[in-house]
């Protein structure tokens, strides 16, 4: 038995709508008994149709513990991307990650670790009312306010 649920979104020129799909029958699943906990099967598929261009289409499955329902389903995996969208924009607009020429051996992967613990420093310190970048403009300049940061 599968449980559907759909929403459409109209903004930014764009419009998508979103199909989610909850399947309860996982005793067909391959190996299924190796997967502990499983409770459910969760499709999404994403159709964005932005003006004057072509429209796409994404589908993404999901093993899940879930046994609540195809909405609550749906509604972490927003939370979800939302997430992942909004720290990703702080890491591109904050540190300018995207424009990283950083690439030998694991450097790239070892600046990305430290670039999420600045992030995460940035946002426990609150005396300063500012944005992420004006935190660490602010830091550079100011030996005190870079050891409060570093001091949580």
């Amino acid at each position: 038995m599968a449980e559907k649920y759909e929403t459409i979104e109209k903004n930014h020129g764009r419009i998508e709508k979103r199909r989610y799909w909850l399947m309860n029958s996982v005793a067909d699943f391959i190996d299924s008994e190796k997967w502990v906990g499983l409770k459910t099967i969760g499709i999404v598929e994403s159709e964005r149709k932005i003006l004057g261009q072509k429209a796409t289409l994404e589908r993404r499955y999901y093993l899940t513990s879930l046994d609540h329902g195809v909405e609550t389903f749906a509604r972490g995996i927003r939370s979800h991307w939302g997430i992942e969208n909004k720290l990703h924009w702080c890491l591109d607009v904050g540190f300018r990650e995207d424009e990283s020429r950083i690439r030998k051996g694991n450097s790239s992967e070892n600046m990305a670790v430290i670039r999420h613990i600045a992030l995460n420093l940035l946002n426990q310190e609150k005396s300063c009312s500012r944005g992420k970048k004006a935190k660490r403009l602010k830091a550079g300049w100011d030996n005190d306010y870079l050891l409060k940061i570093l001091s949580g």
